[in-house]
C-alpha cells in the first residue's frame, strides 16, 4: 500500500514538507514509512497505534476533527512516529498523527492536557 498524506501544516521539524507518501514495509504490519514527496531524503518511521499500542487512547479535540472532516473513530487512522535507536525503540505518543483515513488529509496534533510521553519505549509485548 501506498498513499500520499496532505498535511495542512508540516510536522514537527519537517518545515517546510507537507505532502508524504505513506508506505508499508513488507512484513511487518502496521508499521511505515513516511517519506516526503518533495524529498526523499526526509523520512520516518510510523506505528499503527492501534496495530502496536491497543490501549492508547488519545483524545482528539472537536477542532482537530473537523479541520481532518472526521466523524467517527473508524475515520481516523492513528501513527505515532517511532525512533529506533542503541537502546530499542521509542514512540512519540504525546504528538500523533492522525490521517482522514479517506482522503489523507493528516495534522500531527499535541495532546494538550494528555499525560502521554514523548519517548515511551516500545516494549516486546507492545510490539507483538
Amino acid at each position: 500500500m501506498s498513499a500520499l498524506l496532505t498535511f495542512a501544516t508540516s510536522p514537527h521539524g519537517l518545515a517546510p514538507h507537507t505532502r508524504f507518501v505513506l508506505t508499508d514495509i513488507d512484513g511487518a504490519d502496521g508499521l511505515f514509512s513516511l517519506q516526503s514527496a518533495d524529498d526523499s531524503g526526509i523520512r520516518l518511521f510510523v506505528l499503527d497505534a492501534g496495530v502496536y499500542l491497543p490501549d492508547y487512547a488519545p483524545i482528539i479535540s472537536d477542532e482537530d476533527c473537523v479541520a481532518l472532516d472526521i466523524h467517527a473513530p473508524t475515520d481516523a487512522l492513528v501513527l505515532v512516529v517511532a525512533n529506533p535507536g542503541a537502546d530499542g525503540t521509542t514512540t512519540n505518543l504525546l504528538a500523533p498523527i492522525v490521517v482522514n483515513a479517506a482522503t489523507g488529509a493528516s495534522a500531527q496534533i499535541i495532546l494538550e492536557g494528555q499525560d502521554y510521553p514523548l519517548r515511551a519505549q516500545l516494549t516486546a509485548d507492545r510490539a507483538a
